[in-house]
């Protein structure tokens, strides 16, 4: 175990993992920095062994173990990424390792503790079901536990990551999304002897703002975690990483579900880049955080890329269409030979690509002698969709938008 949780522990913890882990690269992000007014850069944990940031607490909390603890393994809960930094990291010292999850959780993840030897268990109740089934397992098979979050050593792992940062770019703000909280203790410990002092801000989804409620009332409340960046889907926080926030941290944000699969969708379009929705939640915050992140220079910790492929189809979707870049709306044809032709003729003459029509003969889009379309259109951004609308309407077509309707898959 760390013997004090404070800066020397965070480096201490750097130059046990350094072998193990990937110095993940901090760039410059033109097209965000464009859209934010800022410098933004990305510390790109999404590049990292398994995919996030975890693997960085999983490996110093194991390598700190001792020789008895090693040889009865190790058990952990985790929504997926901290699951597969522990099984990487018991695969690594040839240990046992049991890794509990909860129904639900992405076949990504689940695929890949076992790939790494880690035996999986699947248990009800969200996360925090499968945290009181992991300790049930320690107790009985005499196994070392490994919290995801609240543990001293896994916290001065995780912040690891904001010294590679700082060693790599010059920023003033630091955004980092907040599940447990023990990534943002970690970064704030790694940073607190810097001058001059760095901002930092914490980022949840409103869906799951456990942190963000507590950080607002100064103890630890539970709320509901149901959102697509499951990374981050923490119903309680722990009592010692929201002391340690805190004392350190300048505000804790939070953005819709909407706002970060648009922000999926933008760093997957400018960058080529895959990010989870926790990975995403930064992005989300700096582009649409209402001015509360703040800062010149500001990094995004982009904390994983695990997301489910089938998840990712829809977030794509959803971000598309929360971005303006799908119109979907509704028009009447008359029932006769040739209509049809006539509205998407006009879509052509404008270059403007189809990809989805429609056609209502029965049910409450029809009326005697008329059949209703639902079309799906390709557009550049949401003035774009008002300038199509408007073109239409003008062909003397009654067109209604459909809001919040992706391409059928």
């Amino acid at each position: 175990m760390t013997r004090r949780l404070d800066t020397q522990a965070v480096r201490d913890a750097a130059s046990a993992i350094a072998p193990h882990v990937r110095r993940t690269p901090t760039e410059h992000s033109a097209p965000i920095s464009a859209a934010a007014g800022r410098d933004v850069y990305l510390k790109l944990e999404n590049l990292q062994h398994t995919g996030s940031f975890k693997i960085r607490g999983a490996l110093s909390a194991i390598l700190s173990l001792d020789a008895r603890e090693r040889a009865a393994g190790v058990v952990t809960a985790s929504a997926g990424n901290h699951g597969q930094g522990v099984a990487f990291a018991a695969q690594l010292l040839r240990m046992p390792a049991v890794v509990v999850l909860p129904h639900g959780v992405p076949i990504a993840k689940l695929t890949q503790v076992q790939r790494l030897g880690a035996e999986p268990v699947l248990a009800d109740g969200g996360y925090d079901g499968a945290h009181a089934l992991a300790q049930t397992i320690a107790r009985e098979r005499g196994m070392r536990y490994v919290h995801a979050f609240d543990e001293d050593a896994v916290i001065a792992g995780q912040g690891t990551l904001a010294l590679e940062l700082l060693e790599d770019a010059e920023v003033d703000t630091i955004v980092v999304p907040i599940g447990g909280g023990g990534l943002v203790a970690g970064v704030a410990l790694a940073v607190a002897d810097r001058r001059p002092r760095l901002r930092i801000i914490g980022v949840q989804s409103t869906s799951a703002d456990a942190f963000a409620s507590s950080y607002a009332v100064g103890h630890v409340v539970e709320r509901p975690a149901a959102t697509i960046a499951d990374g981050i889907a923490v119903r309680r926080p722990s009592a010692r990483t929201l002391e340690i926030a805190r004392q350190a941290l300048d505000d804790v944000v939070t953005v819709s579900d909407e706002a970060i699969a648009r922000a999926i969708v933008m760093l997957l379009e400018r960058h080529k880049l895959v990010a989870e929705g926790a990975g995403a939640a930064a992005i989300a915050a700096i582009l649409e955080g209402n001015g509360h992140v703040g800062g010149r220079r500001v990094a995004a910790v982009v904390s994983g890329g695990n997301i489910d492929p089938n998840l990712l189809t829809k977030v794509l979707q959803q971000g598309l269409v929360s971005a303006g870049r799908y119109l979907a709306f509704r028009t009447w044809l008359d029932d006769r030979p040739g209509m049809l032709h006539e509205i998407t003729g006009v879509l052509a003459a404008e270059r403007i690509n189809i990809l989805h029509v429609g056609i209502h003969r029965l049910g409450p889009y029809a009326a005697l002698g008329r059949v209703g379309l639902d079309v799906i259109v390709d557009t550049r951004d949401r003035a774009h969709a008002v300038e199509i609308l408007a073109l239409i309407r003008g062909r003397g077509f009654r067109a209604e938008e459909l809001l919040d309707t992706a391409p059928p898959e």
